[in-house]
């Protein structure tokens, strides 16, 4: 018997492991405008319209908070890679 396939069986399984566990980590607040920020997130992503224009307008409101998010969170901004 050859440990090769166990092996390689082994590693994938740990690589799912990591890639669901990176995927699930959600999301923390630093301040209570972040809080709500990522709340209005949440709901744009499940499909509120009234959610999402409200998530842009506090984006919109700061430019550097803007800057901060757009580098904190990359994945938000999927589109603009």
């Amino acid at each position: 018997m050859s440990l090769k396939p166990l092996i390689t069986a082994a590693l994938v399984a740990v690589t799912i492991a990591g890639m669901a566990t990176i995927v699930a980590t959600p999301a923390r607040a630093q301040d209570a405008i972040e809080a709500e920020m990522i709340g209005f997130h949440r709901l744009c992503e499940q499909g509120d319209r009234k959610a999402c224009i409200r998530f842009g307008i506090l984006i919109g409101r700061n430019e550097q908070r803007h800057a901060d998010w757009r580098r904190t969170h990359t994945d938000w901004w999927w589109w603009e890679r």
